[in-house]
């Protein structure tokens, strides 16, 4: 089974230490949420994956190849982000026609064909595209490369509503078809929801949760009710985010519910986005 294999990697920029002693896997046709504020440390870890950025310490390898040192590695990666490593003055279509020259599997065929449903100006230079075309010009490449890990920073960004469903619905078929690995780094969670299998979440350049989505979801739950019974039940418990409504608190906690409940309250399970925004709260 091929792997990346991130192995404690460090990075600073001056006085700001961007990721600390990062250990992490990415395992073959999985797809991964990599979930984290602004200036978490996600788009510095995707950089040095992908070779973009060379980190202080640490290493990267790709089924113990090193991802720095090896280039045949590293062609099995692609790394979709708003850096833009075409020439600004060149066209869409010249632009997917230079991709097979890097890329010997891209399939032009098919970067066409989605060309043409997410209507992509292909006679435009890149230069010209809106911020939501950058990122679809962006997002066909990378679901054409057919190469085994795709890394997709913020895919969605400057899309529109119909745009982004019809990505996420485009981004299901082809894995469903030919699957593969896939980073998604996004800050809409709560749609990224029903595509991530597994979650990795940064805090400050560290990672604090890495678990099947499952697994973190079963992780905890919410309880609402009375504020005075809320504030009782919590006695003891790990209490992870408060919210206060009038007289009616709903407490997110870690572990399983007791098994005898106050009397007026009720368990729910917790999305993805609460619990993440819970976990991430504070310094």
């Amino acid at each position: 089974m091929s792997r990346i294999e991130v192995k404690d990697v460090s990075k600073s920029f001056k006085d700001t230490q961007a990721l600390s002693c990062v250990n992490l896997c990415f395992e073959e046709n999985t797809i991964y949420g990599l979930l984290g504020r602004n200036g978490a440390g996600k788009s510095t870890l995707l950089n040095i994956i992908n070779n973009r950025l060379f980190a202080d310490s640490g290493r990267v390898t790709l089924d113990n190849k090193s991802l720095t040192e090896n280039t045949d590695a590293l062609s099995s990666c692609f790394l979709a982000n708003e850096s833009n490593l075409y020439p600004e003055g060149m066209k869409v279509s010249q632009a997917l026609k230079w991709s097979q020259e890097f890329y010997p599997d891209f399939d032009r065929e098919y970067a066409k064909k989605l060309c043409e449903s997410f209507k992509l100006p292909v006679k435009k230079k890149i230069k010209d595209l809106s911020t939501g075309y950058r990122s679809i010009f962006q997002n066909i490449v990378a679901l054409s490369v057919n190469v085994p890990f795709v890394f997709l920073d913020e895919p969605v960004l400057g899309l529109d509503a119909c745009h982004r469903d019809l990505f996420y619905r485009t981004l299901i078929e082809k894995y469903s078809e030919q699957p593969f690995t896939i980073v998604i780094s996004t800050h809409l969670i709560e749609e990224a929801a029903n595509l991530i299998e597994h979650v990795v979440i940064i805090k400050n350049g560290e990672i604090i949760r890495n678990e099947p989505l499952d697994t973190l979801l079963d992780s905890g739950y919410c309880i609402s009710g009375p504020g005075a019974k809320i504030d009782a039940y919590m006695e003891g418990k790990e209490v992870i985010g408060v919210d206060t409504l009038g007289g009616l608190k709903t407490a997110y906690v870690m572990g399983a519910p007791a098994s005898q409940l106050p009397s007026g309250t009720e368990v729910s399970k917790m999305d993805l986005q609460k619990l993440f925004i819970r976990l991430t709260d504070g310094a």
